[in-house]
C-alpha cells in the first residue's frame, strides 16, 4: 500500500508540473503576441505620422506651381509670336482708326441738339422780338440744327424761297463736316484683315519652306510658320470687327442728327411763313 501510494503521488506531481509548464508557455505566448500587437501598432503609427507630412506636402508643391498670366502677358506674347512685322501694322490700324471714332463720337455727341425745344425758343423769339431776337436764340445754341436755323433766319428777308435753298445748302455742309473721318475708318477696317491675310500667307510659305529644306513633314518644323499665320489672321479680324462696330455706331448717329435738321428746317419754313403773315 505504501509502495502504490508513493507511486501515486509520483504520478499526480509529474501531472500538476506539466500542466504548469503549459500554462507557463501559454502565458509566455499570449505575452509576446501582446508586444508584437504593440509593436506592429507603433510601427503602424509610425508610418501614419510619417505619411502625413507627405499628404500635406502636396498642395505645397501645387501652390509653388507658376501663376497664371494676366491678360496683358497673354496678349504681349500673342504680339510677338504672330511676329512684329505685320502685327505692328495692325496694332497702327487699330490705335487710329479708335483715336478717329471717338473723335467722331465727342463731335457727334457734343452737335446732338434738342430740336423740339430750340423749334420752341425760336418760335417764342419770332413772336416777341422778330427775327434778330430768334437770330439771337440760334448764336446761343450749340449744333449744327441752330447753324442751319440762323443761314435760314439771315436770308428770310429774301423770300421763303431763298430760305430753303440756304437751309438744304448749309445742310449738305454741315452734313460734310458730320462724316469727316469716316473714310479712314472704312480704310482701317479694310486694311486690317487684308494684313492679317498677307502674315498668313507669308507664314504658310515660311513652313513650306522649311518642309523643303528638312525634306521631311513634322509638326515642329511647320508649328512655327503656322502659328504666324493664324495669330496674324485672328489679330486683322478682330481690329476689323471692333472698327465695324465703332462705324455703324457713327453712321446711325449722323443719320439721327440728319434727320433732326430735315424735320427742324421744315419747322424753320412754316415759322417764317407764319411770322411773315402775321407781319
Amino acid at each position: 500500500m505504501a509502495v502504490f501510494a508513493l507511486l501515486n503521488f509520483g504520478y499526480v506531481s509529474n501531472s500538476y508540473a506539466q500542466e504548469e509548464n503549459t500554462e507557463a508557455t501559454t502565458e509566455e505566448a499570449t505575452s509576446e503576441e501582446v508586444v508584437d500587437d504593440s509593436t506592429t501598432e507603433a510601427v503602424t503609427e509610425e508610418q501614419m505620422v510619417e505619411e502625413e507630412p507627405m499628404e500635406e506636402a502636396a498642395p505645397v508643391e501645387e501652390e509653388e506651381a507658376a501663376p497664371e498670366k494676366s491678360f496683358h502677358q497673354v496678349v504681349k506674347d500673342k504680339f510677338i509670336a504672330g511676329g512684329p512685322g505685320f502685327m505692328s501694322f495692325v496694332l497702327v490700324c487699330l490705335i487710329l482708326g479708335l483715336a478717329i471714332c471717338i473723335e467722331r463720337i465727342l463731335y457727334l455727341t457734343m452737335a446732338t441738339t434738342n430740336t423740339k425745344q430750340l423749334v420752341e425758343n425760336v418760335e417764342a423769339a419770332l413772336k416777341s422780338g422778330g427775327v434778330e431776337a430768334a437770330k439771337e436764340v440760334c448764336r446761343n445754341t450749340k449744333g449744327p440744327v441752330a447753324s442751319i436755323f440762323y443761314q435760314g433766319l439771315d436770308r428770310s428777308s429774301e423770300g421763303i424761297d431763298m430760305v430753303e435753298k440756304s437751309v438744304v445748302a448749309y445742310g449738305s455742309v454741315q452734313m460734310g463736316l458730320m462724316e469727316k473721318g469716316l473714310s479712314w475708318i472704312s480704310l482701317f477696317i479694310a486694311l486690317a484683315p487684308m494684313l492679317g491675310f498677307f502674315g498668313t500667307v507669308v507664314g504658310m510659305i515660311g513652313a513650306f519652306d522649311a518642309i523643303a529644306e528638312a525634306n521631311n513633314i513634322s509638326p515642329g518644323i511647320v508649328a512655327g510658320g503656322i502659328g504666324v499665320a493664324l495669330i496674324t489672321t485672328v489679330s486683322g479680324l478682330l481690329v476689323a470687327m471692333v472698327l465695324q462696330v465703332f462705324y455703324n455706331y457713327i453712321v446711325a448717329k449722323v443719320d439721327s442728327i440728319v434727320n433732326d435738321m430735315e424735320d427742324a428746317s421744315i419747322s424753320l419754313v412754316d415759322l417764317l411763313i407764319k411770322h411773315q403773315t402775321k407781319a
